[in-house]
């Protein structure tokens, strides 16, 4: 079989080999059948290819519904296949995917910009584009070189929580203490959901990982004798490797007693749970915290490590950004760090 499942990722990956040289990229999709047919393609096409200089043309619809099936058991799958359906709306007239240009992406844009759209939604929007785009020309079929749009985004404060607030939090998040908050806890149901948004919280905040992340984190990625995490993350299609906290060795020692399946917090069908705000928002606004979501604990995480002497390329790393421009925006925590070190240098002047 020329399909295979990698450790530390949910993803079926495509390998093979053809003229002496091996192939192998991942297939974004955990349905094993469209994996086989992705393999099935793209071998044919890479025949094609190589012995007749033939590049082969894919239907516009069907990139992009093939790439919306890639992203299907991620968190964002319900906006990609909402903005992929969009796109192939406005390009109705269409045929081909090459036939989407970067003039054509602008024409997109605009469209987006006079209906009313928010700068955050049109970028959302013309991602899905870019990545439909570029999956066809990773499975090998002919699209046009293009380039986004720039748009400007409003820069709010960045939100992180402070260790006065992050305690508050972890309060009204202790399972026990919730007995006040929900006359159901006697319900098993109830009370393992209290403890899962219990110990995701504590692992969001020591590791600084996306909630995806987390969620689809399995045991075998896991290894409590040497306190390491094998982080698989999505997004950028990379592997961290990650040091556990105290306490994230702690939830994850007893969660692993208790433990069963292969993913360390599993929904109830026993697969990666599922993205939900509701129970986050809850829990903020019962400990007071405003204008928090799950990713402010993703930004305690970055502001503390900047904040006790680590620069931007290493906290780069420990986020697992592609880029070290998306790490730029704790910029101004880590010059507010130098500027302290230059006032003690000038105390110390002053003293001598």
């Amino acid at each position: 079989m020329s399909i295979s499942k990698r450790p530390g990722s949910p993803f079926w990956y495509i390998q093979f080999q053809y003229n002496g040289k091996s192939y192998i990229k991942s297939s974004k999709t955990t349905d094993k059948k469209l994996a086989t047919k992705l393999e099935t393609q793209w071998r044919s096409e890479l025949i094609q290819q190589q012995q007749f200089g033939f590049t082969p043309t894919l239907s516009l619809i069907e990139a992009f519904q093939t790439y919306s099936n890639t992203k299907q058991q991620l968190a964002c799958a319900y906006y990609v296949r909402l903005w992929s359906d969009r796109a192939i709306e406005f390009w109705s007239k269409k045929d081909y995917i090459h036939e989407i240009s970067s003039l054509e992406i602008e024409r997109f844009n605009v469209s987006l910009a006079n209906a009313g759209y928010k700068p955050q939604t049109i970028v959302h929007a013309l991602n899905q584009v870019g990545g439909a785009i570029k999956f066809a020309k990773k499975m090998g079929y002919k699209v046009q070189e293009v380039e986004l749009p720039s748009i400007k985004l409003p820069r709010g404060r960045l939100r992180y929580l402070s260790v006065e607030e992050e305690q508050r939090l972890m309060q009204v998040l202790e399972p026990t203490a919730s007995l006040k908050w929900s006359s159901e806890f006697t319900v098993p149901e109830v009370k393992r959901e209290m403890q899962d948004l219990y110990d995701i919280v504590v692992m969001l905040i020591d590791t600084g990982a996306r909630h995806t992340e987390i969620s689809t984190l399995r045991w075998d990625s896991i290894n409590l004798e040497d306190g390491s995490i094998r982080l698989w993350r999505s997004k950028v299609q990379n592997e961290s490797v990650l040091y556990m906290s105290n306490r994230v060795k702690v939830v994850l020692s007893r969660r692993k007693q208790c433990s069963s399946g292969p993913f360390i917090f599993a929904g109830p069908d026993g697969g990666a749970r599922k993205y939900n705000s509701t129970p986050f928002r809850r829990a903020f606004d019962r400990a007071g915290l405003i204008g928090c979501t799950a990713h402010t604990l993703r930004h305690t995480h970055a502001t503390r490590l900047i904040q006790n002497g680590l620069n931007l390329y290493e906290v780069k790393e420990i986020l697992g950004h592609s880029n070290i421009v998306t790490t730029m925006r704790y910029a101004h925590l880590e010059q507010a760090q130098v500027s302290r070190k230059a006032v003690d240098v000038i105390n110390l002047f002053q003293h001598s």
